[in-house]
């Protein structure tokens, strides 16, 4: 198991609340012991102008899958994670429905977090590959 404790999907959803992540409906639905789920719903909250999702919002996906991932990775009394780079491609529009994204490590260092998030739509086909880089900072002691 690769977190720093034992997370309850209820715990993990309760970071997703009264932020960007609760604003456009992204849900969690998965921890096991070396990756984290979460869905979002492809509607006017997270489609472009021409109707079908708009590829900033499968960012905000894919950097809020991995964020979570990586705080539930670190020790919250001595660390954070902060976003450093994002870079997504993407392949398949959707116009409706949900869309599931699925965070991997590819590297958990001391200073840097790498995730690889997979994004399929209802159908499991391919919609964003995304990879994320998370810098590790200490906590201020208080």
């Amino acid at each position: 198991m690769i977190w720093h404790k034992e997370y309850s999907i209820e715990e993990v959803q309760a970071w997703g609340h009264r932020n960007l992540a609760q604003h456009v409906g992204i849900e969690f639905t998965a921890i096991d012991a070396e990756s984290l789920s979460a869905k979002m719903p492809v509607d006017h909250r997270t489609q472009q102008p021409f109707g079908i999702l708009h590829g900033g919002a499968s960012c905000v996906l894919a950097e809020t899958v991995g964020s979570v991932a990586s705080g539930c990775v670190l020790n919250p009394q001595t660390q954070t994670a902060v976003g450093l780079e994002i870079n997504a491609n993407h392949v398949r529009s959707q116009s409706e429905g949900w869309v599931f994204a699925v965070a991997t490590p590819l590297h958990l260092g001391r200073s840097t977090h790498i995730w690889n998030i997979r994004i399929e739509n209802d159908q499991g086909k391919l919609v964003c590959i995304s990879r994320l880089t998370m810098a590790v900072l200490e906590r201020e002691k208080r």
